[in-house]
């Protein structure tokens, strides 16, 4: 059975996205997002995709979900139908990380093995538009909480999350 591990980044509140994109970029962030994904397939929504300032990421395998199906324009990527027929489509042993947006999130929360988050210590922004699911702190153990750290660009305090369900 694959494992099924969630990465994101969240405000208070749990916003994570605002017209298409995210809400805050933070270089940390981004270099344990391509440290942890590299060389694993990655799941996403077709809108998350066509975010991506130069496609389909390298070195992984892109797995876009789409009603759409082959109809959906995902240079680089498998498209799937939903994300039960993407999970099926794992390999016993992969690891895949589901990258976005909040409707993929809020599919695959119930079926998640690992959250791996990094929590931004902002509210969230007016204009926020996407929000990461509600997970329910008691059906996850705590196996690292990170210290809270200040991005050196923007100012912003946050902190890495990694979460197991029980």
């Amino acid at each position: 059975m694959p494992t099924i591990s969630i990465i994101a980044a969240l405000t208070q509140d749990r916003a994570i996205g605002r017209q298409g994109d995210l809400i805050h970029h933070i270089s940390a962030d981004l270099r344990r997002f391509k440290a942890l994904t590299m060389g694993h397939p990655i799941i996403m929504g077709r809108k998350t995709f066509e975010s991506l300032p130069k496609g389909a990421l390298p070195g992984r395998r892109n797995m876009v979900i789409s009603r759409r199906g082959n109809a959906c324009n995902a240079p680089g990527a498998e498209v799937f139908t939903s994300l039960e027929e993407a999970i099926t489509a794992l390999a016993p042993d992969d690891e895949a990380f589901i990258i976005g947006g909040g409707q993929i999130y809020a599919s695959a929360i119930g079926m998640a093995d690992r959250l791996l988050l990094t929590e931004i210590d902002e509210a969230p922004p007016a204009d926020a538009d996407t929000f990461f699911p509600e997970y329910g702190a008691d059906k996850w153990r705590t196996d690292d909480l990170g210290e809270w750290t200040t991005d050196p660009g923007n100012g912003l305090r946050y902190r890495f999350i990694c979460l197991s369900r029980i």
